[in-house]
């Protein structure tokens, strides 16, 4: 088993925050993400191949698996050795290992892969983290079979970034300093979780060839739901930055921390304010290859 990296780390633990009961709430609402990514015009007969990029835990994968028929086969493709040990292990367990493939590689180098060679490709909060988006749909374009498709499900980090959950004008100086410290470290103009929307997405896609585009956006603002103290300072909201009790502890004196969390802790675990997101579902084709017209003379 490879040594535990950063996305393991999150993918695996830390986004739970050390509670088994959310664990399990966190992962039924991801299972209802799967089955949209799954559902989203995919056509996965017996006989597929589904290439799953930054599979992760194996969410997406696991699921097409069920979905194939007894000869479809999934590709695991991640960046992190320790999570597809992790998925190995899991398809061992589901005696499932004859019909997985497991392959180190970036989205947007999935050179281990052949050209022409798989019928789906799925993503699932993955190109959140490639800069170079431009190259990932080409590889996307280029390891599908000509009238293969992708479905890909991507977050779409810049709604609601200059909102608050609720009125933080009591520490407006404490919050902002907050806000200022987690765009340091990824600035809203070029970090890639954030330097893109719906519109970026499909334009890269059509630019790559790719036909029969749909996008899906759902957004939604609801109110924010009761939550322990300890729990939602301990979660980190990516593998690539510290959770708010680490930045707090960097950024605030004691008594500073004292007095944001007196304020803020008591709304969040009555569930106070609103939580504003959005995602996107996008599903297209790879063009079948058009016989020659040959000329009768």
């Amino acid at each position: 088993m490879a040594e535990q990296d950063r996305w393991s780390r999150w993918l695996l633990e830390s986004r739970f925050g050390g509670d088994p009961q959310y664990a399990k709430e966190y992962l039924a609402k991801l299972r209802e993400v799967r089955d949209g990514v799954l559902n989203h015009r995919l056509a996965l007969g017996d006989g597929a191949v589904l290439l799953d990029v930054g599979a992760g835990d194996g969410l997406i994968g696991f699921g097409a698996l069920d979905r194939m028929g007894p000869t479809g086969r999934v590709i695991f493709s991640d960046i992190s050795r320790s999570l597809l040990d992790h998925c190995r292990s899991l398809a061992a367990e589901m005696a499932m290992s004859e019909r997985c493939e497991f392959v180190e590689a970036r989205a947007e180098d999935l050179r281990p892969i052949a050209d022409d060679t798989v019928d789906a490709v799925t993503t699932r909060s993955v190109l959140i983290y490639v800069a170079d988006k431009v190259s990932a749909f080409r590889e996307f374009h280029r390891v599908l079979k000509p009238g293969g498709r992708i479905s890909l499900f991507e977050p779409i980090n810049r709604y609601g970034l200059d909102t608050w959950r609720f009125d933080m004008a009591p520490v407006s100086d404490l919050a902002q300093r907050l806000r200022d410290f987690y765009r340091r470290l990824q600035p809203p103009d070029s970090d890639p979780m954030l330097a893109f929307d719906e519109h970026g997405l499909v334009a890269h896609c059509e630019a790559t060839g790719f036909i029969d585009i749909h996008l899906a956006l759902h957004i939604f603002v609801r109110p924010a739901a009761p939550q322990p103290w300890d729990r939602a300072i301990s979660i980190p909201g990516n593998p690539n930055i510290p959770a708010p009790r680490e930045a707090m502890a960097q950024i605030f004196t004691t008594e500073e921390a004292a007095r944001y969390a007196a304020h803020v802790r008591p709304r969040v675990e009555a569930g106070h304010g609103v939580v504003r997101e959005a995602v996107a579902y996008l599903a297209a084709v790879k063009p079948e290859r058009r016989a020659p017209i040959v000329g009768t003379g």
